[in-house]
């Protein structure tokens, strides 16, 4: 089992939380919303504010841009501790998660790609029938990889068959027993808070690792938690149904469990998430424009600060 460095801290944990970007983009108008209420919780608290690098994604992430994000939060006047976790610099973290999901018996290897599943969930749908999506809207794997011996699993891989892992969702829940639930302090799209009961089932055999990737970021972020000893997550509303997942690692992994508060979105003119693949105005663009951070507080829909 995955251990993190949490008994003594169980019991008068100091508050800690954590900004962490991806740098595969420019930070744009969402992410200051989040970094700023993420730094000012943990000044609120007497706690930690902590900069963690998600670059688990190694074909997407550049040094550029993680130069890009110290600058624009140096900019916003945002300080955090050291030393910066990068994901890139901890796949063992990772690999030992996975190994023990492994051992439990609860992953397996999924040979169909993306395009192949897409091609048979069309098929499917073809003919009149439904196929589960998952929240974020992807068709569930079909699971067909489910049903190998491991000894046809074993010489696939062998044979060199590109693969991925995927978890087998309904082992992990099978034995759960009472449901998994978290504290939301925050609220979700539709308003939900207090006690908020998982729905990991509604992901699927949700992935786990690529060939190219050696986590997902559901595995990658529920480690870092745990290890960077996180007691609040604080995030966009675009992750509350993401929470499931999570959960369901932390509960299948022995790692423990934070408080949740999801906060509302930054919102473009037709209402849609701000987005980097989209091309939403970057922060270096406001601050070219001349913008101070004072302005850019205020368009990310935050009272200036004191």
């Amino acid at each position: 089992m995955l251990h993190a460095n949490t008994t003594h801290n169980r019991q008068q944990p100091r508050t800690t939380v954590r900004f962490a970007p991806s740098p595969n983009g420019l930070l744009h108008l969402g992410h200051a919303r989040s970094a700023i209420l993420n730094a000012r919780f943990a000044a609120a608290h007497d706690g930690r504010f902590l900069l963690r690098i998600e670059d688990i994604d190694i074909t997407r992430a550049r040094p550029e841009y993680e130069a890009a994000i110290v600058k624009d939060l140096d900019w916003l006047g945002l300080s955090w501790s050291k030393p910066v976790r990068r994901q890139s610099d901890h796949f063992a973290d990772y690999a030992s998660a996975l190994t023990e999901l492994r051992r439990l018996g609860l992953i397996y290897p999924a040979f169909l790609s993306r395009s192949e599943t897409q091609a048979r969930v069309r098929d499917i749908e073809s003919t009149g029938r439904s196929w589960p999506r998952d929240p974020d809207g992807a068709p569930h794997y079909p699971g067909d990889d489910r049903n190998l011996s491991d000894a046809e699993r074993m010489a696939r891989i062998a044979d060199g068959a590109p693969h991925a892992w995927r978890l087998d969702m309904t082992a992990a829940l099978t034995g759960l027993g009472v449901g998994l639930t978290w504290n939301e302090h925050g609220a979700g799209p539709e308003g939900e808070t207090g006690r908020i009961a998982a729905d990991p089932a509604a992901w699927g055999d949700v992935l786990l690792a690529r060939r190219d990737i050696p986590a997902s970021y559901h595995v990658a972020v529920s480690v870092d938690d745990a290890i960077q000893e996180i007691t609040d997550v604080i995030r966009g509303q675009d992750l509350f149904a993401a929470t499931s997942v999570h959960r369901l690692l932390q509960h299948l992994l022995g790692l423990p469990v934070p408080r949740y508060r999801h906060h509302g979105l930054v919102l473009d003119g037709s209402g849609q998430k701000l987005s980097k693949s989209d091309g939403a105005t970057s922060l270096a663009s406001l601050r070219d424009q001349g913008l101070a951070p004072v302005d850019v507080i205020a368009l990310a829909g935050l009272a200036p600060d004191g």
